[in-house]
């Protein structure tokens, strides 16, 4: 390789170095240079619980989308960055790439568990008790007034959720639920007739299972979880003749979802919609089969008819 040649690759490769860099440093949202406690969460429910307690007091970088499962999620060097700016790291602990991520940056920031679910308001208010409690211990900020009015939010919603879901008739209606949607489902007043797992998995035999059960019960709505993929609830929905319905479990998936209270209520309409639709074609298929029965017996009566009117008319003959 002549000089120039050399040259031209050495100055290549430095500038691609310095654009991974600045690359870097764009996606922790530039969160080192401020002088605010960095809060790092793996993923928006988290980030949204401390938007919700702690507001411009801290500086929040999220890892993980919320268009797929946090424990499917590939990590990138930016990840890495945060971690070693990070005073603070929440986690729900199904994480598994939390503890790399540590080591791989240096980062001596407390890595802080909230485990547990999150989609019924109950739950979802311990969720916050625990956040602002690992704020105040670890960072010396008091959140305590947020708190209080975020708990209060979550009263409110939950009301609206019970009221919502006895105007649309959601008590006893038989459905099939993703694991991860089960508690949320059963709080809204459900029936749930099989609960399936995540698509990777489900045998066979369970899959056999859960249309059998789906069947004998008249599931009307198959319920998917949006970021485990909605293909095995599709599957379901079309063998059994009901309507496919997928929720998601995390803020940030469509506009306005700011946090979970606003993904609850939006979840509750697309269920609204779903079972109306499910309705809607139950009563199309219960008036096709109504049609088909009232034409079948058209035609046997007007056999009958002619067969009638044919023995009368040999009668009449014979009788001459």
């Amino acid at each position: 390789m002549g000089a120039p040649l050399l040259r031209k690759t050495i100055a290549f490769t430095f500038l691609l170095a310095v654009i991974f860099l600045f690359s870097i440093a764009v996606n922790v949202h530039a969160a080192e240079p401020t002088n605010k406690p960095v809060i790092v969460t793996t993923t928006t429910v988290l980030e949204s619980i401390v938007k919700d307690l702690a507001g411009d007091k801290v500086s929040v970088v999220v890892i993980a989308s919320p268009t797929i499962c946090p424990a499917h999620y590939d990590v990138s060097p930016s990840d890495v960055e945060a971690f070693r700016i990070a005073d603070l790291v929440l986690a729900h602990g199904f994480e598994p790439w939390v503890e790399d991520l540590k080591k791989a940056s240096g980062s001596e920031a407390p890595i802080v568990y909230v485990r547990g679910p999150w989609n019924t308001p109950d739950t979802l208010k311990q969720k916050y008790v625990e956040v602002a409690n690992a704020i105040k211990e670890h960072l010396g900020i008091d959140v305590s007034d947020k708190l209080s009015k975020s708990l209060e939010e979550i009263d409110k919603v939950k009301q609206w959720l019970l009221n919502f879901a006895s105007e649309h008739g959601f008590k006893d209606a038989p459905v099939v639920s993703m694991l991860w949607q089960k508690s949320f489902i059963s709080f809204l007043g459900f029936r749930i007739v099989a609960v399936y797992r995540s698509p990777e998995m489900v045998s066979a035999k369970e899959y056999s299972e859960v249309v059998e059960n789906a069947t004998k019960h008249g599931a009307v709505l198959v319920i998917d979880n949006l970021q485990s993929g909605v293909e095995l609830g599709e599957k379901i929905a079309s063998e059994v003749g009901a309507v496919e319905v997928a929720l998601t479990n995390f803020p940030g998936t469509a506009p306005g979802l700011n946090n979970v209270t606003e993904v609850m209520k939006y979840n509750a309409k697309l269920l609204a919609k779903a079972l109306e639709e499910a309705t809607a074609m139950k009563e199309k298929i219960t008036l096709e089969r109504e049609i088909s029965f009232w034409r079948n017996t058209t035609y046997i009566l007007a056999v009958l008819v002619i067969a009638l009117g044919l023995a009368l008319t040999y009668i009449v003959l014979r009788k001459r």
